[in-house]
C-alpha cells in the first residue's frame, strides 16, 4: 500500500471515529427524546432527522456550504469570533460525515429505547432511584447493544461518505482527501491498480464493520 494510500486510510478512521462520536452523543439524546417523550410534532422531527438518508448527499454538501461557509450564519460567526474557516479542512469532512450518517444512530436507539420494557423504569423510580440513576442504571444497560449496532452502522457510512464530504472539504492529499474521494481520484487519473487496493481495503472494513453490527444487534427472542 502507498504512503497517499495510507494517509487516506488514516484520514477517513480520523474522521469515521470523530463523526461517530458526535453521532453516538447526539443521536442517543435524540433517540431517547423520541421514545419516551410525547409531543407535538415529534413524527415531524423524526422524519426531518432522518432527511440525510434519503436526500442526495451533494445536496447535503450544498446545505452545509450555506450554514458552514464564510457567508453562512454559523460559518461567518466562527470567522468573526475565533478567526475559524471550517470549508476545506477535515473538520468540515467530520461535520459532512456526521450529518449524513446520524439518523442511523438516532433510528438505531430509538428502537433499542422503545425495546426496554418501561416497567423496569417504573420499578427502578418506586424503589426511589433517581431520573438519571434510571437512565444510567436501567434503561441504558438494556439499550447499549442496539445503539452500539447503530454507531457501528454510522461508523461504515462514515467511512464511505463521498458527496458531502467533497462539496465542504475538497480533495486535498494530505489534508481532506478520505478513501472514497482517492478511489475517485485514482479513477479520474486512470491509476486502477490504486483504485482496486482503496476498494478492497474500504469493502473488506466495512464488511467486518456489518458483520459486528448484526451481532450486537438485539434480536426478536432476546427483546421478548
Amino acid at each position: 500500500m502507498t504512503a497517499a494510500a495510507l494517509t487516506a486510510l488514516g484520514l477517513s478512521l480520523k474522521v469515521a471515529l470523530w463523526a461517530t462520536a458526535i453521532d453516538l452523543l447526539l443521536g442517543t439524546g435524540v433517540g431517547y427524546l423520541l421514545a419516551r417523550t410525547r409531543f407535538a410534532g415529534r413524527e415531524l422531527l423524526d422524519a426531518l432527522l432522518t432527511l440525510p438518508m434519503v436526500m442526495p448527499p451533494t445536496v447535503l454538501g450544498y446545505y452545509l456550504l450555506v450554514v458552514i461557509g464564510r457567508n453562512g450564519p454559523l460559518g461567518h460567526w466562527l470567522d468573526q469570533a475565533f478567526g475559524l474557516n471550517l470549508i476545506f479542512t477535515w473538520q468540515a469532512a467530520v461535520i459532512a460525515a456526521a450529518v449524513v450518517a446520524f439518523p442511523l444512530v438516532a433510528k438505531g436507539a430509538r428502537s433499542a429505547f422503545e425495546a426496554v420494557d418501561p416497567q423496569f423504569e417504573q420499578a427502578a423510580r418506586v424503589l426511589g432511584v433517581s431520573n438519571a440513576g434510571v437512565f444510567l442504571r436501567v434503561t441504558f444497560p438494556l439499550a447499549w447493544r442496539g445503539i452500539l449496532a447503530g454507531a457501528l452502522l454510522a461508523f461504515a457510512r462514515s467511512m464511505g461518505e463521498f458527496g458531502a464530504t467533497l462539496m465542504v472539504a475538497g480533495s486535498i492529499p494530505g489534508k481532506t482527501q478520505t478513501l472514497s474521494i482517492a478511489v475517485y481520484e485514482a479513477v479520474q487519473a486512470g491509476q486502477d491498480d490504486t483504485a482496486n487496493m482503496l476498494v478492497i481495503v474500504t469493502s473488506v472494513t466495512c464488511v467486518l464493520v456489518l458483520v459486528l453490527a448484526s451481532r450486537l444487534a438485539p434480536n426478536r427472542k432476546e427483546a421478548q
